[in-house]
């Protein structure tokens, strides 16, 4: 009898183990499947951005070659790298990106901590976030060139009156964002969650937060984005001597289009990049993390 027994679970285990390596190859398998299929992808878009580039250099110099504007107005894509090549050899660039991008993060983290706080606020009392959401929303619409001013005469000509343009031109996006994704919430989520007895921090950690990670990451990606856009505005008129900002304001006092044109460039550049490969790679691993992605 204990032989029979014994016989069985060795049977069991073994098809339980034969199960496993069988998932486990094929698990592999799609593994390889979806990697091939990835860096297919990749190739493509890599082509297609070559391609794009090349046919734009192409028309910019026939362009150019026609003469239709002078060359002070349109320069030559030579020109304009033989700009960027001295705007970098000078330091210039190099020194400016770091600076812009210093003066973007702060400005950034101020704007996450004072909208989010701000939003939950506005969760928590009804009536305040009701009120607040409608001033939020029209503020968010507020150009941000019309900000430089008051900044000027109330702060000065310094970071801080840059940093003060960045906050407020993007803080209201992320109250908005925190208010709207935490409300919207299906109700069945919370009753599901308090039923199971999730309550306090345990239900705004591991069901708020989850349920409403898409509106706050859609909502921290429009943030950078007026911040970015502020901060290249208020740099240019609030001259602090550095950044991509007053770089371009040199170049537009000295009529220098290369030098415009080579920043201009560099902005689209820096900009492309922390949307590829900062934000959308932070979106794609909190959605796998909260089980999120569609995958």
């Amino acid at each position: 009898m204990a032989t029979t027994i014994q016989s069985r679970l060795n049977f069991i285990t073994n098809r339980l183990n034969l199960r496993e390596a069988i998932n486990r190859r094929v698990s592999e398998m799609d593994n390889h499947v979806n990697s091939k299929k990835e860096m297919n992808y990749n190739v493509k878009d890599v082509l297609s951005i070559f391609l794009f580039i090349a046919a734009f250099l192409i028309i910019w110099q026939i362009v150019f070659s026609l003469e239709i504007w002078p060359r002070v107005s349109l320069p030559s894509p030579a020109m304009v790298s033989q700009s960027f090549i001295d705007l970098v050899s000078e330091n210039t660039l190099i020194d400016g990106i770091a600076i812009t991008l210093w003066r973007l993060f702060i400005g950034f983290v101020i704007s996450v901590l004072i909208g989010g706080c701000v939003g939950l606020v506005m969760v928590r009392f009804k009536q305040f976030g009701k009120t607040m959401s409608s001033f939020a929303l029209g503020l968010q619409s507020f150009p941000s060139i019309a900000w430089v001013p008051f900044a000027i005469l109330l702060i000065g000509f310094n970071d801080f009156g840059i940093l003060f343009v960045i906050v407020m031109n993007s803080v209201f996006s992320v109250m908005n964002s925190t208010y709207g994704g935490i409300r919207n919430i299906p109700p069945i989520y919370l009753h599901a969650a308090r039923n199971m007895g999730a309550s306090g921090i345990l239900l705004f950690r591991y069901v708020m937060i989850p349920a409403s990670a898409p509106s706050l990451l859609m909502g921290l990606r429009q943030t950078w984005s007026f911040a970015w856009h502020a901060l290249i505005g208020a740099e240019m008129l609030i001259t602090t001597g550095l950044g991509l900002g007053y770089i371009l304001a040199i170049g537009r006092e000295f009529s220098n289009m290369s030098q415009i044109i080579a920043t201009m460039i560099v902005i689209f550049g820096v900009g492309l990049l922390f949307d590829r490969f900062v934000f959308s790679k932070v979106e794609e691993k909190v959605r796998e993390k909260w089980g999120l992605s569609s995958s």
